[in-house]
């Protein structure tokens, strides 16, 4: 039995670029985002303190040690 070959559609290229423009403020929020974290996992509690108290210091003790920063 012979089957007749359907034409198919010539597929279309989709682009999927993404505008600086659109990008740039995620980029920013994804950074200073980044950055407060690194701060309150790598330096809250030390030389430099936001918040009194150990509160900080107990919630981010295992991410300290984990990502290398030493506490005691």
């Amino acid at each position: 039995m012979a089957y007749a070959a359907a034409p198919h559609p010539a597929a279309t290229p989709v682009a999927l670029r993404i505008p600086v423009r659109a990008l740039l403020p995620w980029a920013v929020f994804v950074g200073v985002f980044g950055m407060v974290l690194l701060y309150f996992v790598g330096v809250e509690q030390g030389a430099l303190t936001v918040f009194s108290g150990n509160t900080v210091h107990e919630w981010v003790h295992d991410g300290r040690h984990l990502l290398g920063f030493p506490c005691h």
